[in-house]
């Protein structure tokens, strides 16, 4: 091994290499040229070259998949929140839950928990409750981010094993044919660079659009929690000064409390009649 190292000719083998890559680049039956090298490239360089095209292919369908889903999901909550502001400020309660029904928005869903649990529990329990569901929306928008992730960080070890392959292949080469030429040990060396060079390539892609995503979500995650925060102060403002319906009678006449006290103080005049009647 030390004795190919030290007589072994880079500068020609660098430049024949270059030549090499020239020609095939300008050569019109460059496709026939890379056909015939995957017939003649090793199998495991193969498989791993294949493994990461279908990992790009699964960043490309997951990228696609997350901006289409999260295309125009700013501009509808923001509509939404806007609605159900205006109609809570009115007073009406059941506008503005209507107005979250026929929404499609995630953040419908979030704001209905808050008309469900308005008025069953204490204002800790409901603002609580409509956190839960904003976290799990949060979760649900994230989706298969974590593919991406995943791509981003195994291609590149993918691509390293591939250049394992091709060295381990460049020096099996060498032993079988007792020489140490670049036409020997040139195509081996090929495929290790061609492996390198896929799986950072699609590593760095998928860990950009990765990034992107997530810087995406947390700035959305902070305006959503925004908007519900201000949502929870507006519902519990409005519930506070709508009349409730026990407080009224059907013409607008003092009911349950009132009229009890009312009886209460009818008895106890009939109570000193009857009294005064006996004492007579």
């Amino acid at each position: 091994m030390h004795t190919f190292l030290s007589d072994f000719d880079w500068a020609s083998g660098v430049a024949v290499l270059a030549q090499a890559a020239s020609g095939a680049a300008t050569k019109p039956g460059s496709f026939d040229s890379l056909r015939d090298w995957m017939k003649g490239a090793d199998r495991i360089t193969l498989l791993t070259l294949g493994s990461m095209i279908l990992c790009s292919l699964a960043a490309v369908t997951v990228a696609i998949e997350r901006t289409l889903q999260l295309w125009n999901l700013a501009d509808a909550s923001h509509k939404l929140a806007e609605q159900v502001r205006r109609a809570l400020y009115r007073g009406a309660i059941p506008d503005a839950r209507t107005a979250c029904q026929r929404s499609k928005s995630p953040l419908a869903d979030v704001m209905l928990v808050g008309f469900e649990r308005l008025g069953r529990g204490s204002e800790d329990a409901l603002r609580a409750a409509v956190e839960r569901e904003r976290q799990r929306m949060v979760l649900t928008l994230r989706g298969p981010l974590w593919v991406l992730g995943t791509i981003g960080a195994t291609t590149p070890f993918l691509g390293l094993f591939g250049t394992v392959v091709g060295i381990m292949g460049a020096f099996r080469k060498i032993g079988e044919s007792n020489q140490a030429g670049i036409q020997v040990v040139g195509p081996y060396i090929a495929e290790a660079l061609i492996a390198t060079a896929v799986g950072i390539g699609i590593a760095v892609v998928a860990l950009l659009v990765f990034n992107y995503f997530q810087s995406r979500l947390a700035r959305m995650s902070i305006e959503l929690r925004l908007t519900i925060e201000e949502f929870l102060e507006d519902l519990i403002d409005a519930h506070l000064k709508s009349p409730e319906p026990s407080r009224k009678g059907p013409e607008g006449k003092a009911t349950d409390g009132k009229a009890t006290d009312a009886k209460a103080t009818d008895g106890k005049a009939q109570a000193k009649a009857d009294s005064d009647e006996e004492a007579a």
